[in-house]
């Protein structure tokens, strides 16, 4: 049978190269209004895009700015100021409230030795630099979106943001005494203070970190920057016993709102982990007098502050469980000290459609400007949709459900003038601005593009409804149906059927919504078709779509799979002879039990980062909870090793089914991934080595769970691409 796929390794690097030129949208300020000498209203937009270099191995941030004049409703005239500028150093940034200042937290190497700066500029003049390495008040600052924050006071006078605490000096029990130095003043003192606060013996002591993403983190600590004088102080107040992060000026600078997680008795991995107990906190500056201001017996994260500074609003979950779950949307009144429920935890979508809110961050700023509305950017089933919620009604309003766009991402909204993001899967990410229409009104948001994007006319794409056949439904959950996203060449010659490639999402609690899939799109345009499965127990179809998978992964979720590719086949679009499967994580996981339970279905199967036995996994990954929910047992920081709960573990892994495999299996792995520790991939390797099943394991050096770094993604796609090819179309 003829057959259109690319094959050359160079073509299909030009094919990879271009569309990876593409770049993604991380981040976007609204300035001030500004009132022009004519009378026209202005405000200038500064975002920020992520594009991969492959030249340089490496992600390349920059900027570029627009303006958009308005007249506070609807957008008048809008386009970019200048070209684009790549960023260097910068860390955190953050403009002050009123646009006069910019604070920048910058890192460089200086003589070889690396050294963060806390830096503030007005106009065109930086006007403070502190080098924040040589005053040792603390360790490294937070960058990262769990902890980090760098927030200015609402009188701009001081900066909040989040670092490592400052740790003694550790020195061996044979450290030789330093001769004293004869020169006197500062440089005398600092030695003194620090020989006086080095300890022995310390050196080797683990410290934990909260885990995959997050390494090196370990003990956050909030402080504080007073501008004017220059002076750096670490709060005092946050319980020992707490990890404080996601900090931020209270009403009338009074004090500091974050959230704080609980690390006792150890630190579990967070990334990706919303459901760890953790509550919000109000520390008082004056008095160091710390306040619970959540119940400390949930999940809370994303507090954001009202414009009229008298609400908060924030994510909350139920503690362990499945680590991605439907979230309340709760609202902490800052003067009468009620919390209250929003938007509740939706068992199952009703007849407006609404299948709950699925989010562990909301956007930096996401309240309307009467403070009376939150827009929320959420997955609804295989969409991601803008959605806005009035805080007295609990009413919910798409504004985007009748979009043929398929991912839309609020990136903020300041003055109700949102700024998004929206991509499909034929469509790389654009810029769009748009006014929230008033509270009653029922007008439709009238969008205006800034940053355009290239369609790519040859993609097609379409969401696919299942419902299980009658003996694999759930009967704790019944009634439940899924999705899949189909991506396939829109031209397709006459008498070709075209290969599948059948790709299972990870978590298991997440989805894949109609998105810019760099991958997808690359396989698409080399004439492969990608069934992308939202699987029972996927995010956006409500808490019971979620509930039903754990205790059965390992055939509920591989039924669910294997029942959408072989409906999808009998279409007689696609060559049934020409099947793959490919996954990472919870989808390695699905890949190599559907290989193993199918045997010679699938004609070649990619497995990156794969959890292959859960029993022998739960002692080494930084989420051990995950291995006993997913196996269907309650998990406790205090259980202990059962020989029965492995059993199970093992009973539900693709281990064991390892002797009936036959398809060919690429690996890809990261060296230094945390969450599926990299012994999980050589488990699978050499138990297929031993039954003599064709396998290659690519090993990547500084790389994690996510396999992400350029070189990695680069590398690892041409090898996928060309297993398949080698596998399956010849």
């Amino acid at each position: 049978m003829e057959s259109q796929v690319m094959t050359n390794p160079e073509e299909i690097a030009k094919l990879y190269r271009e569309l990876s030129l593409f770049p993604s949208l991380s981040r976007a300020d609204l300035g001030p209004v500004v009132t022009s000498q004519y009378g026209g209203k202005y405000s200038n937009i500064y975002t920020e895009w992520s594009q991969r270099d492959l030249e340089r191995n490496e992600n390349v941030k920059f900027c570029r700015q627009y303006i958009v004049f308005h007249d506070d409703k609807s957008v008048v005239f809008s386009g970019a100021s200048g070209n684009c500028t790549e960023i260097k150093g910068e860390l955190l940034s953050k403009d002050s409230p009123s646009g006069e200042m910019k604070a920048v937290v910058r890192e460089c190497t200086i003589k070889g030795e690396d050294k963060q700066f806390l830096e503030i500029w007005t106009k065109n003049i930086k006007i403070k630099s502190i080098n924040l390495t040589a005053l040792k008040k603390h360790g490294k600052v937070y960058e990262d979106e769990q902890f980090g924050c760098l927030v200015w006071s609402h009188s701009e006078t001081h900066l909040l943001y989040v670092a490592e605490r400052k740790r003694p000096k550790a020195e061996s029990f044979f450290q030789t005494e330093s001769p004293e130095l004869s020169s006197i003043g500062d440089e005398e003192e600092t030695m003194r203070v620090e020989k006086k606060e080095s300890v022995k013996g310390e050196q080797f002591v683990l410290h934990e970190d909260w885990g995959e993403a997050l390494v090196s983190k370990s003990c956050p600590v909030l402080c504080v920057l007073d501008i004017e004088g220059d002076n750096v102080s670490v709060l005092e107040g946050v319980p020992e016993n707490i990890s404080p992060g996601q900090a931020f000026w209270a009403p009338g600078d009074t004090g500091v709102v974050f959230v704080g997680w609980w690390h006792e008795p150890f630190r579990l991995g967070l990334k990706y982990c919303p459901n760890r107990r953790s509550s919000l906190f109000y520390v008082d500056l004056m008095g160091g007098k710390c306040e619970q201001l959540s119940s400390g017996t949930s999940a809370v994260c994303s507090p954001r502050l009202s414009p009229d500074q008298c609400r908060i609003a924030y994510l909350e979950c139920s503690v362990y469980g499945p680590h991605m779950q439907c979230s309340k949307l709760c609202m902490y009144d800052w003067y009468t000290k009620k919390t209250s429920v929003v938007v509740d935890v939706v068992k199952r979508p009703g007849e407006d459609g609404f299948t709950g809110i699925y989010n562990s961050q909301l956007s930096p700023q996401c309240w309307s400007a009467d403070s009376q509305r939150i827009v929320v950017a959420c997955p609804q089933r295989s969409r991601k949709d803008l959605l806005v919620v009035d805080i007295s009604t609990g009413s919910i309003t798409s504004l985007t459900s009748k979009s043929d766009v398929g991912n839309w991402c609020l990136l903020n909204i300041e003055r109700d003038l949102m700024v998004v993001s929206c991509s499909s899967p034929n469509c790389p990410p654009s810029l769009r601005v748009g006014f929230l229409p008033a509270r009653d009104s029922q007008e439709e948001v009238v969008w205006v593009t800034l940053e355009d994007s290239q369609t790519l006319p040859d993609i097609d794409w379409k969401i696919l409804t299942f419902t299980p056949p009658p003996e694999q439904d759930n009967s704790q959950y019944p009634g439940l149906d899924f999705e899949a996203l189909l991506i396939k060449p829109k031209e397709v010659k006459d008498g070709v059927k075209l290969p599948l490639i059948v790709t299972p999402h990870g978590g298991p609690h997440s989805v894949i919504v109609a998105d810019w899939l760099l991958s997808s799109a690359v396989l698409c345009r080399m004439g492969f078709a990608i069934l992308l499965v939202n699987y029972r127990g996927s995010l956006g179809y409500g808490q019971d779509s979620i509930l039903s998978l754990p205790g059965n992964v390992g055939t509920q979720d591989v039924k669910d799979v294997q029942f959408a590719v072989e409906s999808v086949l009998k279409g007689g679009e696609f060559d049934m002879k020409k099947v793959a499967v490919a996954g990472g994580s919870h989808g390695g996981f699905l890949a190599c039990h559907l290989i193993g339970q199918y045997p010679g279905f699938y004609k070649a199967c990619v497995a990156r980062n794969p959890v292959i036995n859960l029993a022998s996994m739960i002692g080494s990954t930084d989420i051990p909870d995950w291995c006993m929910v997913e196996a269907g047992f309650d998990y406790s920081t205090d259980c202990l090793p059962d020989p029965a709960v492995w059993e199970q573990m093992l009973n539900k892994s693709p281990i064991k089914h390892v002797t009936q495999v036959q398809t060919p299996v690429l690996l890809t792995i990261g060296e230094d991934d945390k969450r599926v520790p990299n012994k999980q991939g050589i488990e699978y390797y050499r138990a297929l080595k031993a039954k003599q099943v064709p396998v290659r394991l690519l090993w990547y050096p500084g790389n994690n769970h996510a396999l992400s770094k350029v070189d990695a993604e680069s590398d690892g796609f041409m090898n996928i691409a060309l297993w398949i090819i080698q596998h399956m179309c010849q």
